[in-house]
Order: C-alpha cells, then structure tokens, then sequence
C-alpha cells in the first residue's frame, strides 16, 4: 500500500488503541469506565441585574392584607346569611350574622388603614372612581357596604328603628357577594405570578371560603335550631371552595408551585382538612351544640389559613425569577408555533 493510500484511507497518524468506538461497544465502554457525555455549559440560572429578583416582593404586611382579604370575606358573607335570617324569621341566627359582618368589615378596613399608614391614604383613594381599578372600586365598595352592616347592627343591639335596619341588612346583602370576592380580583390584578395566574378560578376560591366563614361563626353563635342554612352554606362553601382550588393549581401550571412548598403548603393543607372536617362534622352534627361549635371553630380557621397560605404563597412566586421567566417564554414559544 503506497503513502497515498494510507491518507486517503485515513490511516496515517493513527495510534494503537486511540481508535473512537462506535455502536453499542461504545456506551458499553462509557458506561465501564464510569464516564458519558459531560455538559460543557452550565445548567441556566434564572436571576436579573445585580442578582435582584425579577419582580419587587409585594411590601404588604402579611398580618394587616391576608387578614384584610379573610375578614372581609367574613363580613361579605355574613351579611347573605343576616338577609336569610331576617327573611325566613330566624332572628337567632340574623342578629349574629349582622353583628358579626359589622364586626369583620370594621376590623378589615383598620388592617388595611395601618397596612397604609394613615387614614387619609384611605381617604384619597375615595377622591375619584376609577372602574378600570379593582383598588378604587373596591375601596368605593367598603365606603358604600361598612355604613350599612353598622346601621344594622346598631339597630339590632338598639331594637329601634327596625325598618331602617331592615333595609340596610337588605342593601348590605346585595353588596355582601362583591365584598366577599372584590380581593381575588385584586390579587389577580397584579404581576404575581401565583395570584395573576389564578385569575380565573381565585373569585370562585375566596367566595368559598368567605362562605365557610360566615357560616363557621353563624354555627358558634346562633341556636342549632335556627343554624339549618349555615349547615347549608357551609357543605356549598366547602365543595365551591375546595374544588374550585383544586381546579386552579391544575389550569396554573408552574406557577402553582409555591403553594405546594414551605410554609404556605402547610397552611393551605390545614386549611383543606379543617374546611373538609368544619363542613362533615356541621352536617353530621345536627343539633349538637358541642358539635356545632367544633365545627364552626374548624370552619373559620380553615378559612384564615387558606387567605394566608394564598398570600404568602403569592409572595414566595415574586421571590423566584424563574416563576416569571418561564411561563413568558413558553408563552412566547406557543405563539412562534
């Protein structure tokens, strides 16, 4: 064989036992020497200019908002089950209900005061209705509703003017669904990825809970014999609550993460069982006075923890760059296909 043919057979250079292996032989080969492929670049790390997070953290204080979202999901409700009461005369069960709104919506709108810093803050937010701003329409809202939930309980401890009082329970309960609600939507409204990405389900979560709630104190509060629709409202507060959750983790993808982990996963997993067990016990009860207020107990802090376990889990998705990176670029990959 000439020179020339060992170059263009690719021999020339070659050294014994240098040969690549091919096929089967090969992987075996990497496998027994216990070394494959090695990446030569570096696994991408999701991060921003000067390692800040992609998002600013919501600055809310977590005791003054998620307990501004529970208590006025309390109070929203509590004035649906105070109309029920007045209507179909059960007065045991309308006196605490309206009591227990006036109570919850004045106690909100002092946590959402001190989360502000001043009183006037509030009051400049009512200087002009922006119905494109779920913050304006919802602090119109609370400047229409808590009026009316005083008036009634006034007239309630009073025993005077009862027609005024019968119709401000009345207008109270027409405002009482969009009170209970009005919070998802701002939530939703914001860039968190754990609460923007609920949009569409979290109304559905927060008016379920807001049921369970008012339905909890009813059943603490009221007679049993009176207490048959918060039995009621807490099974369709549970089930709404619950299953409505359930769908929206699914729907969310990635963002739904964080309330799968760290404490906000312990919150909202006590609030599943309490909220499951408040609703079995109350119906399971019946007219058991211990039993109700073991169940209204249950109810109103399976409640509480799913308000918090949703916000902090809200907080926890701004603190992770990849919860905002990830979903725009699949995003942006759907629509380039």
């Amino acid at each position: 064989m000439s020179e020339s043919d060992v170059t263009r057979n690719g021999v020339q250079g070659a050294r014994p036992g240098r040969e690549a292996p091919t096929g089967a032989y090969a992987g075996r080969r990497r496998r027994r020497r216990g070394r494959g492929e090695q990446p030569m670049v570096p696994d991408a790390a999701f991060s921003s200019y000067y390692g800040k997070p992609v998002l600013n953290k919501p600055t809310w204080k977590p005791l003054d908002i998620a307990g501004y979202l529970y208590l006025g999901g309390l109070a929203g409700a509590s004035s649906l089950l105070a109309a029920g009461g007045q209507i179909t005369g059960r007065p045991g069960l309308a006196a605490p209900a309206k009591l227990g709104a006036a109570g919850a919506v004045s106690l909100s709108l002092a946590a959402l005061v001190h989360d502000l810093g001043r009183p006037a803050r509030f009051l400049n937010m009512l200087r002009v209705l922006k119905p494109t701003s779920p913050m304006s329409v919802g602090s119109w809202l609370l400047a229409g509703y808590a009026p009316l939930t005083l008036t009634a309980a006034a007239t309630e401890v009073t025993g005077r003017c009862r027609l005024l009082g019968s119709a401000a329970t009345a207008a109270g309960a027409v405002l009482g669904p969009a009170v209970a609600t009005y919070t998802a939507v701002l939530l939703s409204d914001t860039a968190v990825p754990s609460w923007h990405e609920g949009y569409r389900e979290l109304p559905f979560v927060f008016a379920g809970s807001a049921a369970t709630a008012a339905s909890g104190l009813a059943l603490a509060a009221a007679p049993a014999a009176e207490a048959g629709p918060a039995r009621r409202m807490a099974v369709l507060g549970a089930v709404l609550e619950l299953g409505a959750f359930r769908t929206m983790k699914r729907r969310m993808g990635l963002a739904a993460e964080p309330f799968e982990q760290g404490g906000p996963h312990l919150l909202l997993r006590a609030a599943e069982l309490l909220t499951a067990g408040g609703a079995a016990l109350a119906v399971s009860g019946g007219r058991d006075r211990r039993l109700a207020l073991v169940a209204g107990a249950a109810l109103l802090t399976g409640s509480a923890a799913l308000r918090f376990g949703v916000f902090h889990a809200g907080v926890a998705s701004a603190e992770d760059p990849k919860y905002t990176v990830v979903p725009q670029r699949e995003r942006l990959a759907a629509r380039v296909r």
